[in-house]
């Protein structure tokens, strides 16, 4: 399997794999997942050298956070080791599964992250963010309270989620930022105006998520696929209809780009965001949605990927900007984006 070669999450974040795992659709939002499966592709990703392992405290309420910590205490000693855990939180839940909203008072972050800690099975996150800003709670007290657990010994280094270029300042002025979390994609690229820039300007890297847009551009989604009930994607605006349709239409374009270079449609994907560090000097690390070891090798293959710039010229041509049929999350969810207001 491919070698992982490391990135620095920023100039005060951690050396990380340049490509991290996010588990989330391990234990939510995609349907039914396979344990055994989740465990040893959590495994293999750390086999390949894959350090970074992204979760979040509600992703399947508890239930991620208690399957890294089965993969981890069955992987060997030097894996285990060397794995980081990034870890997301503040979204309130109900029994049924539903999002109540976000907690980032002091007090709040104090109580997730001692139940992170529990779950994990360790003793400090070496990343910690809240998922969403809490609007009746000031970033810079969210973030103030994770700098305490820092201090304390229990948390690493401070991250951010899906924040604008203003709250990004603000946050930074309070204590050092690793990394920003943010959806980045051939198809979602707003944040390359604004908050780019500002991450460049802080030294905060970026770790990037949604760079298949949930498998929307993977080239493995099909016009006729029935999703599974509870299945996130079926109600978010990109896989509905006519929106479906012409999203499908890009990547049959940009399937025509990756059959001339020999590679996958999701590691031309892949590779497009791996390189746009290089194009905005930010760092950034893509997570890697995978959720069966056959995934993670496909997606690991996207490190082999060189794209020239006839390459870059052919998937731009391929897939322009705001090309996208529909937003990335339904209007409720856009809502709770600081980022994109």
């Amino acid at each position: 399997m491919t070698s992982v070669p490391t990135r620095s999450l920023g100039t005060t974040g951690p050396q990380v794999s340049a490509l991290g795992l996010g588990c989330m659709g391990m234990s939510a939002l995609y349907g039914e997942s396979d344990r055994a499966e989740s465990v040893a592709t959590i495994h293999a990703a750390l086999d390949a050298g894959v350090t970074l392992l992204d979760t979040g405290d509600f992703y399947g309420m508890g239930h991620n956070e208690l399957l890294i910590n089965e993969a981890l205490r069955t992987a060997p000693a030097a894996a285990r080791g060397q794995a980081l855990t990034s870890v997301k939180f503040g979204a309130l839940r109900t029994v049924e599964g539903g999002f109540t909203g976000y907690d980032g008072r002091p007090a709040a972050v104090r109580n997730f992250a001692a139940y992170s800690l529990q779950r994990l099975g360790t003793d400090h996150i070496d990343i910690y963010r809240i998922a969403r800003v809490d609007p009746d709670v000031p970033i810079e007290e969210t973030v103030g309270a994770i700098a305490e657990l820092v201090e304390a010994g229990h948390v690493r280094h401070i991250g951010l989620s899906e924040v604008g270029a203003d709250t990004l300042r603000r946050a930074a002025a309070v204590a050092p930022i690793a990394d920003l979390q943010i959806e980045y994609s051939l198809i979602s690229r707003g944040i390359e105006e604004k908050i780019l820039p500002a991450a460049r300007e802080l030294g905060i890297g970026v770790t990037a998520y949604g760079v298949l847009s949930r498998g929307l551009i993977s080239g493995h989604f099909t016009r006729d696929r029935e999703l599974a009930p509870g299945d996130f994607r079926g109600m978010s605006p990109r896989f509905q209809g006519d929106n479906l349709h012409r999203n499908l239409d890009l990547v049959d374009r940009l399937r025509a780009v990756a059959d001339a270079k020999g590679a996958s449609v999701a590691q031309i994907a892949i590779a497009w965001v791996l390189g746009q560090g290089s194009r905005h000097d930010v760092d950034i690390v893509p997570l890697i949605g995978a959720r069966r070891r056959d995934r993670l090798t496909e997606a690991l293959g996207a490190l082999d990927v060189t794209l020239d710039a006839a390459d870059l010229a052919a998937i731009e041509k391929a897939v322009p900007v705001g090309a996208a049929a529909g937003e990335r999350y339904p209007a409720a969810q856009m809502a709770h984006l600081d980022s994109e207001h």
